[in-house]
């Protein structure tokens, strides 16, 4: 079992991931650098559970 994401965590990553979904890979490194480029966000630990959360509905997405 995985650890419980926030809403505020969900509500960022579905909202930049509707927005900018072509940009996100399965990649977790290329989606953190990629995080930063359309977020500020001040708190690393939060940045990197921001984009392997996305990197996760990229991949639901594929599967699909």
């Amino acid at each position: 079992m995985g650890r419980i994401k926030t809403s505020y965590v969900k509500n960022v990553s579905h909202e930049l991931f509707d927005k900018h979904s072509d940009k996100f890979t399965t990649d977790f490194a290329k989606n953190k650098e990629t995080l930063s480029q359309f977020a500020t966000i001040t708190s690393k630990k939060l940045e990197n559970v921001i984009a392997g959360y996305i990197t996760k509905l990229k991949k639901q997405k594929q599967n699909v």
